[in-house]
Formats: C-alpha cells, structure tokens, sequence
C-alpha cells in the first residue's frame, strides 16, 4: 500500500477488527452497482471512499431535476447527462485513486450474467421487481453475494442474499416472483429523501464487510425501517427449499 493510501484509509486501518489487510482486500474488489439514482448514489459514493479498487457503475437512465431531491451523486449543471457518467465524475472527485466504469446500456439477460460473473459482489440499487429478479438470478448462478436495498415513501429495507452458503436464502426465496405484482413507484407514490441515503448507505457497509469477511451480515434477515417513526424492524428469513431459483445449488 503506498504512502498517500496510508493517509487515506487511515482510519479504517486503526480499526482492530478491519486493518491494513482488509483495506488491501478492498482495494483489490470488484463491486457492481446497479443503479445510479436514490440508493446507488450514497451506496458508491461510500464504496468509493472506503477504496473498492474498481466499481462498476451500471445506470442507463438519464438525470431529471426531479432526482436531484435524493440522488446525490448529481448536479442540477448535470440535468440531462446520463447517470453513470455523472456519477463515475462525482466518484473520481472523491477518490481519483480508484478505477469506475460505467455501463450506459440497461444489462439484461447474457451482458447481466457476464458483469456479474466478473465481480466480488453485487448491489442492486433499482427499483423494479424484474430486474431484482433477474440480478438474483445471475447472482444464484456465478454464486456472487448480493446486497439487496430497496425504499419507497418512508419505508425502507435491505437484506444480504449470498448464494456461497447453501443454507442461505435467496432473493426469491423472500419476494416470489410474480406476474401480477405492481411495483410501487418514487414517481407516483413519492419517498423521503433521507431514507435512499441511510438504506443504500448501509448497502455499501455489507458490501464491505462481506468483501473483507468483518462483522456480522444481514445474511438470513431482511432489516425494515419505518422512517415516519424512526423504528427498525428484524425478520427472519429462511431458504425455500423448493426455491425454483435456488433450490438446486449444491
């Protein structure tokens, strides 16, 4: 580790339960954010700060002014530029020691499974049922552990799906997959803007500590917050052993 990243991380390195090996196991990562809006704003900034050696930034939406309540990896002089490059700009600024690349086209189906068979772990910061579903699908297939948040008016939540343990759910195992199921909307039904900032904060912290093996996750939990009373919640969540998505791993 060189001098100036000495400096940096120096205060993840006083860390008893972190130090210089694990601040060496993050620089080395490869981390893939889906979505560059609410959640995916504070999630890579942090991964960002905390030295992931390289991101992949995945949005191919573009910014509206709308967004700019909650998405702060953005500028109102950056209304109309796409979000992955805005976002990779933002990043740099804070950290120009890493490596972010961006992916300006929406991932499905092989070019989904291709990015994520390449990274240490995956964040989905979106905000529609089909592409959860088809990230957990190709998480369950390379065995890749996925961070999972999601918030909607004041009501957040997060959960760590990792496909490595076989005794762990997966992401459908907790939300079935379904034609009839509407996705609730920022757009239509609105959310408070602290709360993508304090869910998708929290992401990047598991993300963290399931690439340096610190602390405990919330593998096997799904974690609710109701930020209209400021009251969190804890459940359970065990694996469905007739899981069509996850039943099959060894």
């Amino acid at each position: 580790m060189k001098d100036n990243q000495l400096l940096r991380y120096a205060r993840h390195i006083l860390l008893d339960e972190f130090g210089i090996e694990s601040q060496e196991k993050l620089l080395a990562a490869r981390v893939l954010v889906i979505g560059a809006g609410g959640l995916g704003s504070p999630a890579a900034l942090y991964l960002a700060s905390a030295g992931v050696g390289q991101i992949i930034l995945a949005d191919h939406d573009t910014i509206e002014l709308s967004n700019l309540q909650r998405q702060i990896l953005h500028t109102d002089a950056r209304v109309g530029w796409l979000k992955a490059e805005s976002g990779r700009q933002t990043m740099l600024a804070l950290n120009p020691d890493i490596t972010v690349e961006v992916r300006t086209t929406r991932l499905e189906s092989e070019d989904l499974r291709s990015e994520i068979a390449q990274v240490d772990v995956v964040l989905d910061c979106t905000d529609n049922f089909a592409t959860r579903h088809a990230v957990n699908r190709a998480c369950v297939e390379h065995q890749k552990p996925l961070v999972s948040g999601a918030a909607i008016r004041f009501e957040g939540q997060i959960s760590v799906f990792d496909p490595r343990d076989p005794e762990a759910p997966c992401y459908h195992c907790l939300f079935p997959e379904a034609d009839d199921v509407e996705a609730l909307s920022c757009a239509t039904t609105g959310v408070f803007a602290p709360l993508v900032g304090i869910i998708g904060s929290m992401q990047a912290a598991e993300a963290i500590k399931v690439i340096v093996s610190v602390g405990k996750t919330l593998k096997g939990r799904l974690l609710m917050l109701d930020a209209f009373d400021m009251q969190w919640h804890s459940v359970r969540v065990k694996r469905d052993p007739a899981c069509p998505v996850c039943s099959k791993r060894s």
